[in-house]
């Protein structure tokens, strides 16, 4: 069974998602997030030049490596939206520039 929860533990939101018995925690998700782009970015770059090893396959390597550069340009984009975000603006509420939540 997956099951998919947030819990909150000293100010910082985690993603849990269960399976049976086991759980999988997902902490600062943009570095995460960061990460598996730089993992991808790796592989479209290390198989697209296996492929241009090998005459038949230059045409896919070269793709491999437009999709590894748009990659490139992506890791700012997730760098900047882990700084800036887009929040409801609510004049009654609370202090909301003291949250100690940051994500």
């Amino acid at each position: 069974m997956r099951r998919v929860v947030q819990e909150e533990d000293n100010g910082v939101t985690a993603q849990v998602i269960r399976i049976g018995h086991e759980e999988l925690v997902i902490r600062q998700r943009y570095e995460v997030i960061s990460i598996l782009n730089d993992i991808l970015i790796g592989i479209w770059f290390v198989v697209g030049t296996v492929f241009m090893f090998y005459e038949s396959l230059v045409y896919a390597g070269t793709w491999l490596f437009l999709i590894g550069s748009i990659e490139m340009l992506i890791r700012p984009v997730i760098r900047l939206s882990r700084r800036v975000h887009l929040k409801r603006f609510h004049p009654n509420s609370p202090d909301i520039w003291s949250s100690p939540r940051d994500y």
